[in-house]
């Protein structure tokens, strides 16, 4: 479960360490920096994050070979709707200070545009800008559009997704389309009680695990990568630390009960940047 394996291939580390929210770029520098250290093999930035400089310069500084990393990047929603889709990508390799990404993403449907933008994201892949592309906060229709006129199908659909929202249907969706679902929020975003769950908590004495370890593993056994954010890093350890123990059938079907459709971010079907 360390990598799941992509349609065309490619392996994809299944914990990710995400840096959203953190634009400091000292703080960013030394989370990456920090996460290689320990372990992390998957980066998720994204231009709108403003850290990509970060993030690149902490990559060539960690001593890691860039092949043994793993590094997604979005292109922005005021990309697509002025079609610079490829400026996007190059503007993003250059303060990522590398030629390639493995995995680049549309960042949001943006309404009207997304489906032909996605013809301009087969060129990015085409020209091995990135090894993979693929799409963030699509709902089923959206794919449904999109793959109607793709001759790529997309790689990755990374989503809110944690206890409360568990979204089941776009999972499963996705992995019969082929299309490996990510988990973003799986911790539920610093705005959720979910560490605080009894039944949570009842697992993870069960198990001698940390109820975030918990949590994350439980998307793990539902193939969905997890993104989860910290920049200290006993959070970072302990977050990585999920392959040596295994959620029975029980427990799965406890943790899917919890379910609320609780979304705490961006409606993708409504909103306004």
């Amino acid at each position: 479960m360390k990598e799941f394996t992509l349609d065309n291939g490619i392996k994809i580390p299944s914990v990710v360490v995400g840096v959203f929210r953190v634009e400091d770029a000292k703080i960013a520098y030394d989370m990456i920096r920090t996460a290689l250290a320990v372990g992390y093999r998957h980066i998720d930035t994204a231009m709108i994050y403003g850290n990509e400089e970060a993030v690149g310069k902490a990559i060539k500084d960690s001593g890691v070979d860039r092949k043994d990393i793993f590094l997604t990047t979005k292109l922005w929603n005021d990309d697509q709707r002025s079609g610079k889709v490829n400026e996007a990508i190059e503007t993003s390799l250059s303060k990522l200070g590398t030629e390639y990404v493995d995995l680049y993403l549309v960042h949001w449907p943006v309404k009207g545009t997304y489906a032909d933008v996605w013809k301009k994201m087969e060129k990015v892949y085409e020209n091995g800008k990135a090894k993979a592309i693929g799409v963030s906060n699509y709902n089923i229709h959206h794919l449904d559009d999109l793959l109607e006129k793709a001759e790529v199908i997309p790689a990755v659909n990374q989503i809110e997704c944690y206890q409360y929202f568990s979204q089941e249907n776009i999972v499963k969706y996705c992995r019969d389309k082929g299309i490996c679902p990510e988990a973003w929020g799986p911790l539920g975003a610093g705005q959720s009680d979910i560490l605080s769950n009894q039944v949570i908590m009842e697992i993870a004495e069960k198990h001698s695990k940390t109820p975030a370890q918990v949590v994350l593993r439980w998307n793990l056994q539902r193939g969905v990568v997890v993104i989860p954010k910290s920049v200290h890093e006993n959070r970072l350890k302990e977050n990585l630390d999920i392959y040596n123990f295994r959620l029975e059938d029980d427990d799965m079907q406890r943790i899917c009960s919890l379910n609320k459709d609780l979304r705490l971010g961006a409606d993708p079907d409504n909103f306004n940047f």
